[in-house]
Order: C-alpha cells, then sequence, then structure tokens
C-alpha cells in the first residue's frame, strides 16, 4: 500500500557521507552524498520498440576502467486510482530504486576501476517487455533486473536465447517462482508471501495470539496470499477459525452513506466468531484498510493491513538504514516504497558481485551470486544471500503499521542450523526446487 505520513522523513534528509559502513554485521555498504549535491545526471533518452528507454551512465572513468553494463526492464503498471486525496501513488516506483543503487554501485566500484551504467526501460504491455528483451540481448546484454508480473517473467526465462542471461526478479513474491517455476537463471530478491506469512505467524506465537480469522479477497492475488496464509498457521500450530471471503462491492463505500454500509458489513461478517486476529489478504488494497474499529469484536487486523510483514517500509530506520531512506528521499523526493527497495537490491546484488570478484564477466557474477561467498549488506542487520536450492534471498521481514516499526522476524527463539532467516519460507528439505 501507498506510503503514508512521508513529511517528517523529508525533514530528516540531511545525513552525511556514509561510505563503506558495515556497523559490524555488514548493514551499510553503501555510499551517501552530501545533501546539497544533486544526483549523477542521467542520459538523454534513447528510442526502444513499445518502450521508454533511458540510459543511465556512469561517472567520467579512467579508460582502463572495466564496465558492467545493467538493463532495468519493468511491465509499466496501470496508475489505480488511490482510495485517498491523500495518497498519490509515485510514477518512477522502482526505477528510482535501481537509479539510486547505481549510484551507490559507482561510489565504491569507481575506486577498483569499475563503471556502472544501466538501461531503464519500462514498456506498456508485454509485447514491448518481450521485444526490449530481445533487443537488449542481440546487443550483448546479459545482467537484467525484471520488474514484471511472475506469468511474464517465466516467458522470458525459458526464451532459448535467455539461457545464458543473468535475471534478478525485483518484484514477484509468487511462491511458485520459488517451487515448481523455480528456474537456474533468475533469482529473486522479495520475500515470498510465505516467507511474509511465516513471519506475521511467529509474531502470533510469540504474543500466544493463536486464534486468527481470514478474510481474503477476490483477485488471484488475495487468494495466493490467503493460501501462504493457511500452510504458514498449519506450519507454526495457528487455528484458523473462520475462513471466508470478502463479497462486499468496494464501490459501494464511495456512496454518501458508504461508511455506514461498510460498518454493517465488517460487523456481520465478523459476528459470532471467536478470535485473536483478523488476518486480511487484500493485496490491491481493495477493502483492507475498512476492518480496523468495525469488527464486532475489539481486535487487531493483521496481513496486508494493519500490522503488516514487509521487505522495506518509510518507517524503517534501525541498522542504519536511515542512511538509504534520506539518499532515496534527497533524488526522488519521496519516500522508498518496497518495489523502490527490491529494484535497489537487485542492482546492488550486481554491484557486489562485480566489487568482490573485481570483474564485469556475466558468467563470473552468476556463479559468485550463487556461491556462500555472496553477501549483500542491505540494511537488515546482517549480510543477505541467496539460497542455493531456489534462488531466493534470505533476509529478515519487517511487521510494520503506517507509522511504526513493530517488530522483526525471524522472531526471538525461532532457530535454525545455519541461517535463522531460514526459518522464513520453504527451508531445503521442504522445496521441491533444487538447483544447486
Amino acid at each position: 500500500m501507498a506510503p503514508k505520513g512521508w513529511a517528517d522523513w523529508v525533514m530528516r534528509a540531511g545525513l552525511g557521507l556514509g561510505l563503506g559502513v558495515w556497523l559490524g554485521l555488514g548493514v551499510a555498504q553503501a555510499a551517501d552524498q552530501p545533501a546539497d549535491q544533486p544526483p549523477p545526471p542521467a542520459a538523454p533518452a534513447v528510442s526502444a520498440p513499445n518502450a521508454a528507454v533511458q540510459a543511465e551512465t556512469a561517472a567520467p572513468a579512467e579508460a582502463s576502467a572495466k564496465e558492467v553494463r545493467l538493463v532495468y526492464l519493468a511491465l509499466k503498471p496501470p496508475q489505480a486510482l488511490p482510495q485517498s486525496l491523500l495518497i498519490r501513488p509515485p510514477t518512477d516506483e522502482g526505477v528510482a530504486g535501481a537509479r539510486v543503487a547505481l549510484a551507490d554501485d559507482n561510489t565504491t566500484g569507481r575506486f577498483l576501476g569499475l563503471t556502472f551504467a544501466m538501461d531503464a526501460i519500462e514498456a506498456p504491455d508485454e509485447a514491448g517487455v518481450m521485444a526490449a528483451f530481445r533487443e537488449r540481448l542481440a546487443k550483448g546484454e546479459r545482467n537484467f533486473v525484471l520488474a514484471v508480473p511472475a506469468p511474464l517473467l517465466l516467458k522470458i526465462a525459458d526464451l532459448p536465447e535467455a539461457k545464458e542471461a543473468n535475471l534478478i526478479d525485483a518484484l514477484d513474491r509468487d511462491d511458485e517462482l520459488r517451487e515448481s517455476g523455480c528456474r537456474a537463471n533468475v533469482l529473486h530478491v522479495m520475500p515470498s508471501r510465505l516467507m511474509l506469512a511465516d513471519a506475521l505467524m511467529q509474531y502470533l506465537v510469540v504474543k500466544d495470539w493463536r486464534r486468527i480469522m481470514l478474510l481474503y479477497g477476490r483477485t488471484e492475488a488475495d487468494q495466493r496470499y490467503a493460501e501462504a496464509v493457511r500452510r504458514s498457521a498449519k506450519k507454526f500450530q495457528i487455528r484458523i477459525v473462520a475462513d471466508k471471503p470478502w463479497t462486499f462491492n468496494p464501490a459501494e463505500q464511495r456512496a454518501d452513506t458508504g461508511h455506514f454500509e461498510v460498518n454493517t458489513e465488517v460487523a456481520n461478517v465478523t459476528q459470532g466468531i471467536s478470535y485473536d486476529v483478523l488476518v486480511v489478504a487484500d493485496e490491491e488494497d481493495n477493502f483492507g484498510d475498512q476492518l480496523s474499529y468495525r469488527t464486532t469484536l475489539p481486535r487487531p487486523v493483521a496481513g496486508t493491513q494493519g500490522l503488516m510483514p514487509a521487505a522495506w517500509s518509510p518507517v524503517y530506520d534501525e541498522f542504519a538504514s536511515i542512511q538509504l531512506q534520506n539518499r532515496f528521499i534527497r533524488t526522488a523526493h519521496r519516500p522508498m516504497t518496497e518495489r523502490d527497495y527490491g529494484a535497489w537490491m537487485a542492482v546492488r546484488a550486481f554491484g557486489e558481485a562485480a566489487i568482490r570478484t573485481q570483474s564485469n564477466d556475466p558468467a563470473t557474477l552468476w556463479a559468485f551470486m550463487w556461491s556462500p561467498k555472496f553477501e549483500l549488506a542491505a540494511f537488515k542487520g546482517q549480510p543477505l544471500s541467496f539460497r542455493p536450492w531456489d534462488g531466493q534471498l534470505r533476509q529478515p521481514v519487517l511487521l510494520v503499521d503506517d507509522h511504526s516499526l513493530v517488530s522483526i522476524s525471524p522472531q526471538p527463539g525461532f532457530l535454525h542450523e545455519f541461517f535463522e532467516t531460514d526459518t522464513l519460507g520453504l527451508d531445503r528439505p521442504e522445496s521441491p526446487c533444487h538447483l544447486h
């Protein structure tokens, strides 16, 4: 959902240079620019079939510097009407995070004789995405950051000519992509729906809130989120006392008496049920924000609204993350969203591999990212790495509401033989995917 209360964050955007800060656990391996210095300029836009292409160029480098080339390729999402005039969906979501990461890569890379350049392509439709991908492959590009829906991601990954391409998925949460739909040429940086659900269920166990009511929407994404909640509840022995669809028409809440209709509907759907937490699956924000304060019993709301498991949030400021928050605000003039953070992690993953190997060879970078030596400092309190069996970036998951950080999972007491973050999502013995 869209970030709220971002003005407070703009006021804090004044930190100085933060080059190579690890804080003991490697949480901030990035550099900050002075507040009065503008971001690196972008090169003039060039055209591509069915796509808007913009070349992001690095600062002038020595002739002997190695250039690492990246392509950010996205399917431009439709601009949905916001539920409130206070919420203005950003027009550069995702690509803004990629641009900040590119600047971070160049800040560190220039000391090692490495420069990074990126073509940012946002196509209006699936045909435009496929055409742009093929065109870039034909020009010799091999390193791609993809922000496209899961079905389109699989179409791209399964192209015969894409077998030698390095594809980092910066957007999708589908569990299927980490299970039977996993591919050896794809890595995933965003937590899966099952990881998000596990993060929430662990917290409910710690609070001893073991009885939940599940309310899910009509979309396919809502159905998949609800299924992840069911799997996670079974895993952590949380009882789902009621499992119901939300059938109320969202358009009716815009009527003059819409709030009365919503109050009545929420009270009716929750009446006669004893539960500790109402867990909602509403990824498109159609009704989840209307549930709090309207239930028959006074109960908290969690899931896609209320207490939300998330990869990133504008309210998060621990482990030096305020450096990234401020750097992003100075560049994009708005708070950083999860989609921005996913693109940032993907571009930084390529940068980290190049910096650690001091190579611009795509095969070398890809092998290193899959190896145990790869670590990404992403302001989460510990270095992140890719799981070798399904290509998922293991990471802590935030638990936030609109205004505060509530907790971070894995929760204390949930232990693992190797990585505690592997308690979130499918562990190696449970996974049907065994790529490495």
